[in-house]
């Protein structure tokens, strides 16, 4: 009988036993939670924040990246626009200036009948008079004589005018040669404009000589048809005068 109470004791204390270690595990936890707060912080990793914090850092370097080639483009057409804005020299601007004051102070010293519009009409019925000749035989070949001397000073004039072209024509493809090479090294709009322009001059000035020189050439052929005209008159009056009537012997 005591052997059973024994037992029963023993049982009845393990059970105890069982029943307050819960509460001691407790215990001991809240002890060390007192004792160590940090020690009871858990460490959590979250995926999607950090895969937000990295879609945020990487749309914050694309910004940067952008702002970049932005102020790359804009340094690149700073540039550009100071390259449209560099000016060209024209060094021969002087020497095609000069030679068309040279063919202008040609043309100016045109003899008999000058290139003055005002003066032309005056000058042309003075050396070929209109109507039959008037005055003696010593008058006339004084007259046919300015008339030949106007016309072969013409001549010399437009063989000047002409010589001075063709001196000039080796001048001008100097020129061009030139004004060519700073077309093909132009960096800028301004520089292409300029070379431009200085071809436009280059050809305006070739064609001013052209037509000085085709006004002093038809300048010549004009008086020299005219003189032949007033030859071919003269000859005629000359004529005239020395048959008379045309009746040399009247019969009585």
């Amino acid at each position: 009988m005591m052997s059973v109470l024994t037992a029963r004791r023993r049982r009845v204390g393990r059970y105890a036993c069982l029943a307050l270690l819960p509460s001691a595990l407790i215990g001991s936890l809240a002890v060390d939670a007192q004792l160590s707060p940090a020690a009871a912080q858990i460490s959590v990793f979250d995926p999607a924040n950090y895969r937000q914090n990295l879609l945020s850092a990487a749309r914050a370097l694309q910004q940067v990246d952008n702002q970049i080639r932005s102020l790359q483009n804009q340094a690149a057409m700073l540039t550009q626009m100071e390259k449209n804005l560099q000016r060209v020299d024209f060094a021969e601007l002087a020497e095609l200036e000069r030679t068309l004051q040279k063919i202008d102070g040609l043309m100016r010293r045109a003899e008999g009948i000058e290139f003055d519009a005002a003066q032309v009409d005056a000058q042309f019925r003075s050396l070929f008079p209109e109507g039959r000749p008037q005055g003696d035989v010593a008058q006339g070949i004084a007259a046919a004589q300015a008339r030949l001397d106007t016309a072969r000073a013409a001549l010399r004039h437009t063989l000047g005018v002409q010589a001075q072209v063709v001196g000039n024509v080796r001048q001008d493809a100097e020129a061009l040669a030139g004004i060519v090479a700073r077309s093909q090294g132009a960096e800028g709009a301004l520089q292409a404009a300029q070379t431009t322009n200085q071809l436009l001059a280059l050809t305006a000035k070739q064609q001013f000589q052209i037509q000085n020189m085709m006004a002093a050439q038809y300048r010549a052929d004009a008086i020299e048809r005219a003189r032949r005209i007033q030859a071919e008159r003269d000859a005629r009056a000359a004529t005239a005068r020395f048959l008379g009537s045309g009746s040399a012997y009247t019969p009585q």
